[in-house]
């Protein structure tokens, strides 16, 4: 790429104005209630504001993106940005992927690590109502993967695929994309770190796990050009974290993280080893070679 091309100016302005709005809105919306008089018990799930706290959080990605779009690109823009979420068709080996993925790397994690201990049994076989977890992961994955998803795969990502290969676009968008996520965790995880200090879950998180699903839902995009795609693999591995993340703390609750990127990053290697993502379908906008 060319820094001094206007194109490329263009982008870089735009990806770093969502950004930038997506983290006021959304920390800037958890800390202003993170700081309320109610907000001092320790599960965020308690407090009876927690629902303010996630409606900041969906709010940033999806309000910055929306507005980002139309001051960049216009109405033709959010018409485009419809159009894309409208776009269903897709090859099977696609969907397989997209909705398959995380709930398979967390099985196939899980069934290894109960060889070790059997605490780590899926949240939903240990839950105190099966229904009850079903129902709310299936409603938050479906209010995380729309409201999310507008901004990082609507907005941000086909700006950075402009200017960078998919494993760089990847990186970039799943660091941040970490790093959005924070405020939430440092508040929500609560107790569960354990004697693992809450920094080490940080730092594997944003450097190993979210970025690795990222990557592949990155292939993924550049397959179908389909938001609606990226929607519901972003709901899945929200469903898959809410159903089936075992209920352990500290140092189990760590390994199962860092074992679920290194599980994230051998199907990566799979698929790209066996061309099942490679190629994608003919889309308007130029991007940068693999």
């Amino acid at each position: 790429m060319t820094p001094a091309s206007a194109p490329v100016r263009r982008d870089l302005r735009q990806v770093l104005a969502y950004f930038g709005l997506t983290f006021v809105i959304s920390w800037g919306g958890v800390l202003l209630v993170a700081a309320m008089p109610a907000s001092s018990r320790v599960k965020a799930q308690d407090n009876p504001l927690f629902p303010l706290a996630v409606l900041a959080m969906v709010a940033g990605p999806s309000v910055s993106g929306v507005v980002v779009i139309i001051l960049g690109d216009g109405w033709d823009g959010l018409r485009a940005l419809g159009h894309r979420m409208l776009a269903w068709r897709a090859d099977v080996s696609s969907y397989v992927v997209a909705l398959l993925a995380a709930p398979a790397i967390a099985s196939a994690v899980t069934l290894l690590l109960l060889v070790a201990s059997p605490s780590f049994l899926p949240n939903l076989l240990t839950a105190d109502s099966t229904v009850a977890t079903l129902a709310l992961g299936v409603v938050v994955a479906l209010t995380a993967g729309f409201f999310e998803e507008l901004g990082w795969t609507g907005c941000a990502l086909p700006r950075l695929r402009r200017l960078f290969s998919p494993l760089t676009a990847g990186l970039l968008l799943g660091v941040l994309w970490s790093a959005w996520h924070v405020p939430a965790i440092a508040w929500g995880i609560g107790d569960r770190a354990g004697t693992v200090p809450l920094p080490v879950f940080l730092l594997v998180d944003g450097l190993a796990g979210l970025p690795a699903f990222r990557v592949l839902m990155v292939l993924v995009y550049d397959r179908t050009d389909s938001l609606l795609v990226s929607m519901l693999m972003h709901g899945s591995l929200t469903a898959t974290v809410l159903i089936l993340t075992p209920a352990v703390t500290g140092a189990a609750l760590l390994t199962y993280g860092v074992s679920f990127a290194a599980g994230t990053w051998l199907v990566i290697g799979v698929l790209r080893r066996r061309a099942i993502l490679c190629g994608g379908r003919n889309s308007a906008v130029q991007r940068a070679p693999a």
